[in-house]
C-alpha cells in the first residue's frame, strides 16, 4: 500500500503528521486521477473526540454535485474503498471529511492488488479491535455503489445518492410497469374517485398544467370538479368557459366568492364518485395517481383512507424534492399536517361529516382531516407510498400568504379536537413556531408518581451530577429515585449514597457486586418501583430544564401509550438521539445523529412529538400497565446492546405506542461512564446481541412504519433511494 497524493482544498489547516484541523464546517479535500489511477484507494479517517461525517463527491466532467455525492457514515473511526479503474469517467474526487470544526487523523493509500488490500483492511478493523459499528467501506463497482463492512464482512447494498429529477423519473417508470395490470382493466359506468378543485382567479397556465396532469389519468376512472369561486379574473373565466365540455371533467361557476370551504363542499355535492380527493388550484397529479389509488382502495376494501407522497415542484412544476411520509401517526399529525396531499376520502363518511367548516381559512383541510380520521381505526386508514401529488411551491397560495392566520386557525381546530372535561386543549408553537405542542403538561391533574431507575458503579462525578439535577433542576414533586449500583468502590459515591439515604427518604440504593449487566441492572430497579410510571436513565444524563419529566409524562395522554423517549444531546449541542429507526445498518440506529440541535428533519418531524417503533434507554418512561405486560429486559439475549429496542418492539406489537417528544431535551455524555466498547471481549459480545436482535425480531428486513420506505436503510441521514418495485400500502 502506497501514500496517495491529495491537496486540501479549503478549510483546513495541518497540525502534526496526517493531523488536520477542520476550521469551518465546509472543510475539502481534492485528489486527481490526472496522473494515476490505481485500481483500489482506501481512504481511512479517524478522530478521538465527536465524531465525524465524511462524503465524497465525484466529478465526471460536470465539477461536483449532489447529484453524484455519497456520504460515508458517522462515527469515530471511518475506512472507504473507491476503485477508480471501475470508475473511468471521474477525473477527481473530493473528500468532505466532517460537516462540524474539529481535529482529525487522514490516511489516503492505494494499491492494485485486492489481497494486499484486504489484508490492510482486514488488520485495520480487525486487529486493533477497529471493527465497530460505525466503520463503513466504500466502493462503486458495477451495480453495488456501496459496500458496509458490519463484523469485518463485506456486505453490498444498494444504494447511492440521485437527484430527485431522475429519482422522480424512475419511480414513474416503475409505476408505468405495473399500472396497466392495475384495477383488472374493470371501468365502471361512473367514476371511483372524484377529485375536487376549488378555484378563485387561478392563472391560466396552472389550470393548463392540473388539466394536463388529469388527461394522462385512466380514462373512466376518475373525473375532475372544478368549483370555482367567483372568479373575477377575465383569464380565469376564459379558461373556464372554454373547457366546460372537457370529457371527465365538471365545471361549477359559483355565483359569489363565499370561500374555499363552501367551493370545495359545492365540488364534493357535485361529485359522482365514492371517493373524494382534494387537490389545490395550482398543483397536478402525478401520472399514474388514480390507477395506482385505485388499486390500494380494491386491494383494501376496509380502508376508509389513503393518502400518498409527495413530490415537491418549483413554479415551472419542475422536481426540487419529496415529502416522503410515514405510516399514519396521530402523535405527528397533532404538531403537522403531513398528510395533506393527497388523500382519498370516502364521499359517504365526507357527506356525514357535513363537509368542510367555515371559519379556518388556511387550515381547513386540517380541520377536517382531524373530524375525519377520530373514530377511525388504523388499520382502516392507508399511506400509499408512492409521490402521486406534485405540490407546486407558490408563495401566491392563501396559507403562504398568511400564514399567520393558517396557523391560527390550525391551532383552534388542534384545541377543538383535544378538547377535554369540555374545555378546550390548549395548543402552542413547537421548536418551528408555525407547527405545534399540545400542552398536555398544563391540565390541572394529579401528577402521576415516577419512579427513576438509575444504573451507576463508581463515576462520582456523573452520578453526582444527575442525582443533583434531579434534585435542584426537576420540577416534578412526585418522584423516588432508586439506583442500582453493581459494586462502587470509590469512597465519594458510597459517602453520597449515605448521604442521600439520610436527606431523602425517596431514594433507594441497592449495591450488589456483580460484571455489569444494563438489562439486570434496569430489571432490578423494576422491581422495587412503586411509580405509575418508570424512568430508565442513565447516570450520564444533564438536566438543562425544569419541565422535562412533566413533559414525558404529559405524552400518555396520547391514547395507547405505552413509552415515552426524550431529545438527547451532545454536550456541543449536536443531536444524539431523536429516536430509534429500527432496521437502520440491518440492525437499529439513531437517526440524524450529529446534525445540529435546531435540524428540523423531513416536514420538521424532529420539532414535533412523533411515534416512533424504539427510543434510546438512556431516557425511557414506561408506564407501570405497559411494563406489567411486556415484562422484564432480556437479561441473557441482550445484557448491554439492544435491549431497550428489544423491549420497545415487544411492546409495539402489543399494541403499545412509543412517543418521542423534542420539548424534553436532556444532554448526553454517551458511554462516560463506561470503558471503551472496542475490546476484544465487547466487540464479540456486541456482534452476539446483534444477532440475538436479528434472529427475533427480523431486523434487516423490517420496514420501521416511522420511516418511508424510499428512504435508504444504511445512514444516519436517510435520503431517496431507488427500488426494484413500488411498496404496497400500507
Amino acid at each position: 500500500m502506497f501514500a496517495f497524493p491529495f491537496r486540501p482544498l479549503s478549510g483546513l489547516r495541518l497540525r502534526g503528521i496526517a493531523t488536520w484541523q477542520a476550521i469551518d464546517e465546509d472543510p475539502a479535500f481534492l485528489l486527481s486521477f490526472r496522473l494515476l489511477r490505481p485500481r483500489f484507494l482506501v481512504i481511512r479517517l479517524e478522530t478521538a473526540a465527536g465524531a465525524i461525517d465524511p462524503v465524497l463527491y465525484l466529478d465526471t466532467g460536470k465539477n461536483f454535485s449532489e447529484a453524484e455525492s455519497f456520504a460515508l457514515g458517522y462515527g469515530k473511526k471511518l475506512v472507504c474503498v473507491v476503485a477508480p479503474r471501475s470508475l473511468p469517467d471521474v477525473r477527481r474526487i473530493r473528500l468532505d471529511p466532517s460537516s462540524r470544526c474539529g481535529r482529525f487523523r487522514l490516511s489516503i493509500t492505494w494499491s492494485n492488488s485486492a489481497r494486499a488490500m484486504q489484508k490492510q483492511l482486514a488488520r485495520d478493523s480487525l486487529g486493533k479491535g477497529q471493527g465497530n459499528a460505525h466503520a463503513a467501506l466504500f466502493a462503486r463497482l458495477g451495480d453495488d455503489p456501496l459496500w458496509v463492512n458490519t463484523a469485518g464482512s463485506l456486505r453490498p447494498a444498494k444504494t447511492h445518492v440521485v437527484n430527485v429529477a431522475d429519482h422522480y423519473s424512475q419511480v414513474l417508470g416503475l409505476a408505468a410497469l405495473l399500472a396497466p395490470h392495475q384495477h383488472n382493466g374493470r371501468i365502471d359506468a361512473r367514476p371511483l374517485i372524484s377529485f375536487v378543485v376549488p378555484t378563485f382567479n387561478t392563472p391560466r397556465r396552472y389550470l393548463d398544467d392540473l388539466l394536463a396532469s388529469f388527461r394522462i389519468q385512466e380514462q373512466g376512472l376518475a373525473q375532475m370538479v372544478l368549483s370555482d369561486d367567483g372568479s373575477t379574473l377575465q383569464e380565469t373565466k376564459a379558461w373556464l368557459d372554454a373547457h366546460r365540455s372537457e370529457p371527465g371533467v365538471v365545471i361549477l361557476r359559483n355565483s359569489e366568492n363565499r370561500g374555499i370551504a363552501a367551493a370545495t363542499n359545492a365540488g364534493i355535492a357535485a361529485a359522482v364518485g365514492a371517493w373524494i380527493g382534494f387537490i389545490d388550484h395550482d398543483d397536478a397529479l402525478s401520472p399514474h395517481a388514480a390507477v395506482l389509488l385505485a388499486k390500494a382502495v380494491e386491494v383494501n376494501p376496509n380502508a376508509k383512507f389513503i393518502y400518498t407522497d409527495e413530490m415537491i415542484a418549483n413554479r415551472s412544476l419542475q422536481p426540487t424534492g419529496y415529502f416522503l411520509k410515514p405510516a399514519y401517526d396521530p402523535v405527528l399529525l397533532s404538531g403537522v399536517n403531513y398528510i395533506n396531499h393527497l388523500s382519498l376520502y370516502s364521499k359517504e363518511r365526507v357527506i356525514e361529516l357535513g363537509g368542510l367548516r367555515e371559519g379556518f381559512q388556511g387550515s381547513q383541510d386540517y380541520e377536517f382531516l382531524l373530524r375525519y380520521l377520530d373514530g377511525l381505526g388504523d388499520e382502516q386508514i392507508l399511506h400509499l407510498p408512492y409521490p402521486a401529488y406534485v405540490w407546486r411551491r407558490d408563495q401566491r397560495s392563501y396559507s403562504a400568504r398568511f400564514m399567520a392566520t393558517a396557523t391560527q386557525h390550525a391551532r383552534k381546530a388542534l384545541a377543538g379536537h383535544y378538547a377535554s372535561g369540555g374545555h378546550n386543549a390548549i395548543v402552542e408553537e413547537a421548536l418551528t413556531p408555525n407547527l405545534h405542542r399540545i400542552r398536555f403538561d398544563l391540565i390541572k391533574n394529579p401528577l402521576p408518581k415516577v419512579s427513576i431507575v438509575i444504573p451507576n458503579r463508581d463515576a462520582f462525578k456523573l452520578i453526582s451530577r444527575v442525582l443533583a439535577d434531579l434534585d435542584t433542576k426537576t420540577d416534578y414533586p412526585n418522584l423516588e429515585i432508586i439506583v442500582i449500583d453493581n459494586g462502587s468502590t470509590d469512597q465519594r459515591v458510597l459517602d453520597l449514597y449515605q448521604s442521600l439515604a439520610c436527606q431523602n427518604p425517596r431514594t433507594i440504593v441497592k449495591i450488589e457486586p456483580e460484571p455489569f449487566n444494563f438489562a439486570r441492572s434496569i430489571n432490578k430497579g423494576l422491581r422495587h418501583a412503586a411509580g405509575d410510571l418508570i424512568l430508565l436513565l442513565n447516570n450520564d444524563i444533564e438536566i438543562t430544564e425544569s419541565g422535562w419529566l412533566r413533559e414525558m409524562a404529559a405524552c400518555f395522554a396520547y391514547p395507547r401509550t405505552g413509552i415515552v423517549g426524550a431529545r438527547l444531546l451532545y454536550p456541543d449541542r449536536t443531536i444524539q438521539h431523536a429516536g430509534v429507526i429500527v432496521g437502520f445498518g440491518e440492525f437499529a440506529g439513531h437517526w440524524y445523529i450529529g446534525k445540529p440541535h435546531s435540524f428540523p428533519g423531513p416536514m420538521a418531524r424532529l420539532h414535533v412529538r412523533q411515534s416512533l417503533s424504539a427510543v434510546t434507554g438512556a431516557c425511557m418512561l414506561i408506564s407501570r400497565a405497559c411494563f406489567e405486560k411486556v415484562g422484564f429486559f432480556d437479561e441473557e439475549s441482550f445484557a448491554i446492546a439492544y435491549n431497550d429496542i428489544d423491549f420497545c418492539l415487544r411492546a409495539g406489537r402489543l399494541g403499545y405506542r412509543i412517543v418521542w417528544t423534542p420539548f424534553a431535551t436532556l444532554v448526553h455524555h454517551e458511554s462516560a461512564s463506561r470503558g471503551s466498547d472496542e475490546t476484544p471481549e465487547n466487540i464479540v459480545r456486541f456482534r452476539r446481541e446483534q444477532a440475538n436482535l436479528e434472529a427475533r425480531h427480523a431486523t434487516s428486513t423490517f420496514q420501521d412504519r416511522a420511516c418511508n420506505p424510499w428512504y435508504t436503510r444504511h445512514r444516519s441521514e436517510p435520503s431517496p433511494v431507488m427500488l426494484d418495485h413500488l411498496p404496497p400500502a400500507r
